[in-house]
């Protein structure tokens, strides 16, 4: 892979560094920094001069394998292409399943997210479905977690009429297996939680947190699709926890998730610990009141972009803040310290962007994926 100098870019890490070079070689940012002079072979040069450059994207919510089955086989919603990350700027992602935990295996994901970062993307996964006790590929969530170097957690589902309906305590000794695995392997272990419509799930985390566990295992998504959700999300947030609003499916604000984001920071929680995510490829289902499915669309993932693009235009939020919520809140989040952010020895994900903030250069380890808005590398099987 050849060695890259992109000069005279406004970097920001997320932190606005101001006009800088950037190097990248051998999948990582070598050196980040003013005039920066480059001597190495193959060395491609890329003068950015009146551009943005960013980290890569980190979508931690995505159904790499395709979601939906709620309405039969013929709702099981596509699995996702490399092309479709990079057209929207996503580099690093969490793989999940959803729903369906029969015909939709972890091992089908594990494979999925393995072929995603042999074909240049950064892919992690989550064990498991909506179900209580976890669908597993080792028979116990624990040694998923230990076995598996991509998988960073357990997800489920909380207060919604397709989920399990755990009881606290069998959520809590869940999160302890999680936790105590994530100390053998060095890992954080997350509990990644499918936040549905029916209350009661924010009052489990409560109680499971003044029982003396930590918050930071507790991870739940989907925080502005209700607004019961929200207000409940926000308030745990504010004790310290991680919330994650999903940019893609119903959203319980007029103006969309980016006002969800706006009210969030105005309620006062700390924007390090709001994340943001797509729900890729998971099917949109609306059900009656009697719980019938009675339609069924499929989520897109260039809703992250979409919403950085309006709460930096629209609702002029810092551009720090707001690249921190899809980039190095998520890695940190995650404990993985070499993604999320430009700087030197970390791993070399990179966007450009015009003044507007339209993308136009998309990087992946090092390697450009897009240039000048064309994408240049696909899937092993895209046309």
């Amino acid at each position: 892979m050849k060695p890259i100098l992109i000069k005279n870019a406004r970097v920001y890490s997320p932190d606005d560094l101001g006009v800088n070079d950037v190097l990248m070689a051998a999948g990582r940012f070598l050196a980040v920094g003013p005039d920066l002079s480059v001597s190495l072979p193959g060395l491609e040069t890329i003068d950015a001069k009146g551009k943005i450059l960013a980290p890569g994207f980190f979508d931690q919510h995505i159904h790499v394998t395709g979601g939906g089955g709620e309405g039969g086989p013929v709702s099981r919603t596509p699995e996702l292409v490399l092309s479709e990350l990079i057209a929207c700027g996503t580099t690093s992602l969490v793989g999940v399943s959803g729903t369906d935990f029969i015909t939709r295996s972890i091992e089908n994901l594990l494979a999925k997210v393995r072929a995603l970062s042999a074909e240049g993307a950064n892919a992690w996964m989550y064990t498991s479905n909506y179900r209580f006790p976890p669908t597993t590929m080792s028979g116990e969530a624990a040694k998923d977690i230990f076995m598996v170097p991509e998988c960073l957690g357990v997800k489920i589902a909380l207060g919604d009429h397709r989920s399990s309906f755990p009881t606290v305590d069998e959520v809590i000794h869940l999160l302890a297996d999680i936790r105590l695995a994530g100390m053998i392997t060095g890992k954080v272990g997350v509990l990644h939680i499918h936040s549905g419509n029916i209350p009661g799930a924010f009052d489990m985390y409560r109680e499971i947190v003044s029982r003396g566990f930590p918050i930071k295992h507790i991870r739940p998504t989907h925080c502005a699709r209700i607004r019961h959700v929200f207000d409940s999300a926000v308030a745990f947030a504010k004790a310290g926890g991680y919330i994650d609003i999903t940019t893609g499916g119903s959203c319980c604000f007029k103006e969309g998730p980016a006002e969800a984001f706006a009210e969030a920071l105005e309620a006062g929680v700390d924007p390090k610990l709001i994340t943001m995510s797509s729900d890729g490829h998971g099917s949109k289902p609306r059900f009656d009141d009697k719980g019938n499915m009675v339609g069924l669309a499929v989520c897109g993932i260039e809703c992250n972009l979409s919403t950085v693009q309006k709460l930096i235009r629209d609702y002029r939020l810092p551009v720090p803040t707001v690249l921190g919520f899809i980039t190095r809140n998520v890695a940190d989040s995650h404990g993985l310290a070499g993604q999320g952010r430009v700087e030197e020895g970390a791993v070399a994900n990179a966007l450009l962007f015009d003044e507007d903030f339209s993308l136009t250069d998309v990087f992946s380890k090092g390697r450009q994926m897009m240039r000048s808005g064309e994408i240049i590398v696909k899937g092993t099987f895209e046309a």
